[in-house]
């Protein structure tokens, strides 16, 4: 194995430390990815004249929704006998553990119950708010994904690749995949292409092909990238295709379903009082 190219990753995942109580790169990274995406969201609020007041409960119902199904996922997707048997367990996430289809799982149903209760005052539907809340997800997955880095963990099988890792601290001594780096870039990729069909086609295209288009590629690229990772736990040693890839096929078949109805039968994407934006550039040419 050539590791005369490789990078020699030995990042201490706090960023600082007193006694007991420490501070990790990886939380930080979620604290970005939240920013960020209220930020976001109060943008598309904004820019299609939906009140406001909406963000402050939105914004509450996305971190407790991530943060439960993505913990719940972990434990019952990969580790059930383990957590059924101490289910106190559950409860310590600073121990490690949070799946990202648990938390897709989480975010779906944490938004069904938002919509059934804003949804008719504010006149918006399940696909309308999915359209626009995939966005920032795929934004806050790049983030997710750099905190893995940070933590030395969820990377691949052995790479003579000159950008092959040697993950010091999980006590790697040959060059592994980096592949929360290739999952960070795809969820970037992801990001920049939805963000686009947001700002130039949201009043050509219907609603649920945002939403769609989301769970094709950014599961897609998942199911790809888990076939050099290593197994997350050891049930996986034996299987064809890991429990990552298992859970993304419904998401992916999920999103091409959506994407057929919303080309066919989808209402508007943007709710039918609102006029189209305009920029501020453009309203200065237009007086």
């Amino acid at each position: 194995m050539n590791t005369f190219l490789s990078v020699t990753w030995n990042m201490d995942p706090a960023i600082f430390t007193i006694g007991s109580f420490e501070i990790r790169w990886y939380s930080l990274m979620f604290v970005i990815a939240f920013y960020l995406g209220l930020k976001i969201f109060t943008w598309f609020f904004k820019r299609e004249n939906i009140s406001d007041k909406l963000i402050d409960p939105l914004f509450y119902t996305m971190i407790a929704a991530t943060f439960i199904g993505a913990r719940l996922g972990h434990c019952f997707f990969y580790e059930p006998e383990y957590y059924l048997a101490n289910p106190s367990e559950i409860l310590k996430v600073w121990h490690g553990g949070l799946a990202s289809h648990g938390g897709a799982i989480g975010i779906l149903l944490a938004l069904w119950w938002f919509v059934n209760k804003y949804g008719k005052k504010y006149d918006f539907d399940y696909l309308w708010l999915l359209d626009r809340m995939v966005i920032v997800i795929a934004l806050a997955g790049v983030f997710i994904r750099l905190g893995n880095l940070c933590n030395s963990e969820i990377y691949g099988g052995p790479t003579d690749l000159p950008w092959g890792f040697i993950f010091v601290r999980a006590g790697e001594t040959i060059p592994k995949h980096p592949t929360q780096l290739y999952e960070a870039l795809s969820y970037l990729l992801i990001f920049m292409v939805l963000m686009g069909i947001y700002i130039k086609y949201l009043p050509k295209i219907k609603r649920g092909f945002i939403f769609g288009l989301f769970l094709v590629t950014l599961f897609g690229a998942r199911f790809i990238i888990e076939n050099i990772k290593n197994p997350q736990v050891d049930f996986e040693a034996t299987m064809k295709y890991n429990m990552g890839q298992l859970l993304s096929i419904p998401f992916i078949i999920a999103g091409i379903i959506l994407i057929i109805y919303s080309l066919k039968r989808g209402k508007p994407a943007m709710i039918g009082h609102q006029a189209p934006y305009v920029s501020k550039k453009n309203k200065k040419d237009s007086k």
